[in-house]
C-alpha cells in the first residue's frame, strides 16, 4: 500500500485543528449540527469502506446530506482531515491499561495496534508521523512506559516501542495483501489450495524438495492453509519481544555489576 497522504495539507492549520488551538470558522458561519468530529467520523466511515482513494470532500459532503463548500468553514482540504482522521482513530486504543510485565503489556499493545490497522487499513497509506496530535502524544506516552524502568536508555526505549510497531505494521500489510488477493481471486486460502494441490501435486517431485515437502505437509495439516496470519503473528511478536528480553537481560546484569 503506497502512502497516499496529501501534500497539499498545511501542517498548521492540521496542527491547529488537532489541538482545538484556534476558534474555527465554522462557528460564525458553519451549517448548524455540522461539527469537525461529525465531518472525521463521515470520512472515516466512508475510507473504512472504500479505502483512502475514495475519499473527497465532496463524497464526504454527500454522506453527510450538505454542500462540499461547507465542510470547508470546518477543515481546509483533504490533507488536514486525513490528519485529523488518523488522530482520532487512535483515540479508540486504550492507553490506561498499565498492568502486566512489560512484555505482557508489549505484547497487549502490539495486538491493539495490529486490530487497529485491520479496523482502518486506511491508516497504513498515510504520512502523518510529522503531526503529533494529542491521541497520538497519548498513544506514544503508553506505550514508552511498557518499557520504562527497566534499564533501558530513553533512545533504546523509543527504538523498542518503533521495533514492536515496524513489525506490526509489517506483519499487517501482509494479512491485508492476503486478503485483497482473495477477494481478487474469489478464493480464500482453502478453496485455491482445494482447487490446485491435485495440479502442483502432479507438478512436484518431493523426491527432489525434501525439506520443503515435510514442511509444507505438516504446515498445511496444522493450518489447514499455507499460511496462518494468526499463528504467524503470535510466533513472530514472540521472537521480536525474546531480542526485547535479550536487551534488558544485558541492561540488568550491566546494573548488577555496577552494583556490586
Amino acid at each position: 500500500m503506497a502512502p497516499q497522504h496529501s501534500k497539499s495539507g498545511d501542517p498548521a492549520r492540521s496542527l491547529a485543528l488537532l489541538w482545538r488551538t484556534q476558534e474555527p470558522a465554522s462557528r460564525r458561519r458553519g451549517r448548524p449540527g455540522l461539527s469537525v468530529d461529525r465531518i472525521v467520523a463521515a470520512a472515516t466511515e466512508l475510507a473504512d469502506a472504500e479505502g483512502l482513494a475514495a475519499l473527497s470532500m465532496r463524497r464526504v459532503a454527500e454522506a453527510l446530506g450538505v454542500g462540499t463548500m461547507s465542510l470547508y468553514t470546518y477543515v481546509p482540504g483533504k490533507g488536514e482531515l486525513i490528519d485529523l482522521m488518523v488522530d482520532s482513530a487512535y483515540a479508540d486504543l486504550d492507553a490506561d491499561d498499565r498492568s502486566g510485565t512489560w512484555r505482557e503489556r508489549l505484547r497487549r499493545i502490539a495486538h491493539a495496534n495490529r486490530a487497529l490497522y485491520i479496523r482502518h487499513p486506511w491508516m497504513l497509506q498515510t504520512v502523518t508521523t510529522r503531526l503529533l496530535g494529542p491521541n497520538l502524544i497519548a498513544k506514544y506516552d503508553h506505550e514508552l512506559s511498557a518499557v520504562d524502568g527497566l534499564g533501558l536508555s530513553e533512545i533504546e526505549m523509543d527504538s523498542t516501542v518503533n521495533l514492536v510497531n515496524g513489525y506490526v505494521e509489517s506483519t499487517v500489510r501482509q494479512t491485508l495483501g492476503a486478503e485483497q488477493v482473495a477477494r481478487d481471486s474469489g478464493m480464500d486460502d482453502e478453496q485455491w489450495w482445494r482447487t490446485y494441490d491435485p495440479l502442483l501435486a502432479a507438478l512436484v517431485d518431493d523426491s527432489r524438495y525434501p525439506t520443503a515437502s515435510r514442511v509444507g505437509t505438516a504446515v498445511g495439516s496444522a493450518h489447514q492453509a499455507v499460511y496462518d496470519p494468526e499463528h504467524e503473528f503470535s510466533f513472530g511478536l514472540e521472537r521480536v519481544l525474546d531480542g526485547v528480553q535479550v536487551l534488558v537481560d544485558t541492561r540488568s546484569s550491566g546494573s548488577d555489576q555496577r552494583a556490586g
